[in-house]
């Protein structure tokens, strides 16, 4: 069945014997001190459209990413290419070069239903470079591997709203498609966001504030969410903007937090003070222990680590009446012991309830599967960014460059 006639798909191409280049997503989680993978929930993600460019004996060539030079899990891809091997059950070649000699040497002498995964692309300066999609179809990545692919396709949602010449230089050059879980996701988001079941609820958490008030603004102004959760370290960055004193330690924790973002976050309470909820206490660590503090006892000198009980059992009401909820980001830091509940509990309630249940980014995955519930809710997306860009109605670059190549090239090459 086509999902969309604005881009091609799989559907579209014959790939038989034919060189694709696939730019997929699979930055993982790493253990700090080992630097080894400890979720490979994006590797496991891409396997639908490799295993079907297998089937079409096509010749895969892989492009992607791990972080990004400067931090500490800039790795290479070796690893990713040995779970991306067992989870496809077939051999994955790996070289880590992009396109120097060694990969371009590799990619001539693929077979029909070989894969290739190449080095990280982020080792190109040219792949940081901010430019548009004509600029960067000009980039040396571009210029480079376009010669010797025939197809283009894009699987890595989850990088789609950046813009960056492995990701939209390739569709000025070449026939392009989306990959299957790229395709899925646009569907499956356009259905959630554009025709949600009522009552509709957004939880919103995590460590990252900056886009928070204009997500919340989006989705209560166009009748998307009909009330929003407000947790994590943007609950407690609220709590500061409408007053309540988090204590010197919590403030510390909220230090990046600019005041142009707590000004947006006050705006936003004033409109719509009714729909927003705000947690109504907080879990600190105390001696070594889960202890919970009303918000109307605070400041305290420990920092919120968690939304606290009562907090947990209000939101779990709300969530539990809902026919569409949505999760963005955990609670508070599920990843310390005792200071999972919040999380874990908000998304037992959202498994629980009769309704639609949807969860969007790396970290919130990455709980729900420490948790047992990422199979049990109805949709996982793989974007953190690329969702919120999509949630703030503004375009992915990748889908409009892939729309482009469409309209360039056509399908059925």
């Amino acid at each position: 069945m086509r999902i969309t006639k604005d881009f091609n798909t799989l559907d579209d191409f014959d790939f038989k014997d034919r060189t694709v280049l696939l730019r997929v997503d699979i930055n993982c989680p790493l253990d700090r001190s080992s630097l080894r993978i400890i979720n490979d929930a994006r590797v496991r993600s891409t396997v639908p459209t490799v295993r079907e460019l297998i089937g079409k004996r096509a010749k895969v060539v892989i492009l992607a990413h791990q972080s990004r030079k400067g931090k500490w899990d800039f790795i290479g891809l070796d690893q990713h290419a040995l779970l991306l091997s067992r989870n496809l059950n077939a051999p994955v070649k790996y070289v880590n070069d992009i396109i120097g000699a060694e990969a371009k040497k590799a990619i001539s002498g693929l077979k029909a239903g070989d894969v290739l995964l190449l080095g990280n692309v982020r080792e190109l300066d040219c792949e940081s470079v901010i430019a548009d999609m004509s600029e960067h179809a000009e980039s040396e990545l571009v210029r480079e591997l376009s010669p010797l692919a025939d197809y283009y396709v894009c699987d890595a949602f989850g990088a789609s709203h950046r813009s960056q010449c492995s990701l939209v230089g390739f569709p000025a050059k070449m026939p392009s498609a989306s990959g299957r879980l790229m395709a899925r996701e646009i569907y499956s988001l356009k259905t959630i966001f554009g025709r949600p079941r009522r009552p509709s609820v957004f939880i919103l958490g995590g460590a990252k504030f900056e886009d928070v008030p204009a997500m919340i603004d989006s989705v209560l102004r166009d009748g998307i969410a009909d009330s929003v959760i407000v947790a994590g370290l943007a609950g407690n960055a609220f709590l500061l903007a409408r007053g309540v004193d988090i204590g010197e330690a919590g403030r510390k924790v909220l230090a990046d937090v600019t005041e142009e973002n707590f000004q947006a976050a006050r705006r936003v309470l004033s409109i719509y003070s009714e729909k927003i909820l705000l947690p109504v206490d907080a879990a600190v660590e105390r001696n070594g222990k889960r202890v919970c503090v009303s918000t109307g006892d605070m400041p305290t000198p420990e920092p919120a680590l968690d939304i606290g009980d009562q907090s947990i059992d209000k939101f779990s009401k709300v969530i539990l009446s809902s026919k569409t909820s949505f999760m963005s980001g955990p609670a508070g830091m599920f990843e310390k012991p005792g200071f999972e509940e919040g999380t874990r509990r908000l998304m037992a309630a959202m498994v629980e309830s009769s309704g639609l249940s949807v969860l969007g980014g790396g970290h919130t995955a990455g709980a729900a599967e420490r948790f047992d519930l990422a199979d049990r809710v109805s949709y996982v997306s793989t974007g953190g960014g690329a969702l919120e860009t999509f949630i703030l109605r503004e375009p992915l670059p990748v889908i409009e460059a892939l729309k482009y190549s469409k309209k360039k090239f056509g399908p059925y090459h």
